[in-house]
């Protein structure tokens, strides 16, 4: 009886250690694959390389473009002062004519008075 009782009891500890072992592969391999797994999207992580020459031409590009426009409205500026400028003058210029005009009128204004009195001076020295 007690040899059955034991063999009985081996029985069972080789089910229980059996099962045990099928357990313990089984969460063996989960792990695994789940390393597996992590290791994938590490070397799918490390694999990823910058291209740096193609950032280094993208921002060249970029402050370019910025460069650019930054010309092109300093330029646009620079034209419309110049408009200014050039109207400016051209008033000026007309302003300039316009009071050469009335400095010649008042100068021969001027002469035809100083005529006029001596004119007269002489007519009231003369009687």
């Amino acid at each position: 009886m007690n040899k059955v009782e034991l063999e009985s009891r081996l029985e069972s500890l080789t089910d229980e250690i059996n099962f045990l072992r099928q357990l313990y592969d089984e969460e063996l391999r989960e792990l695994q694959s789940q390393v597996s797994d992590t290791s994938v999207v590490l070397s799918m992580d490390n694999s990823r390389s910058l291209d740096l020459d193609g950032i280094i031409a993208e921002v060249k590009a970029q402050y370019e473009d910025i460069a650019n426009r930054s010309r092109a409205e300093a330029e646009s500026m620079y034209q419309i002062k110049y408009e200014e400028l050039k109207t400016t003058a051209g008033k000026h210029g007309a302003d300039l004519r316009s009071t050469r005009g009335e400095i010649s009128e008042l100068s021969r204004l001027v002469q035809r008075t100083q005529a006029e009195i001596e004119a007269l001076k002489n007519q009231v020295g003369a009687p």
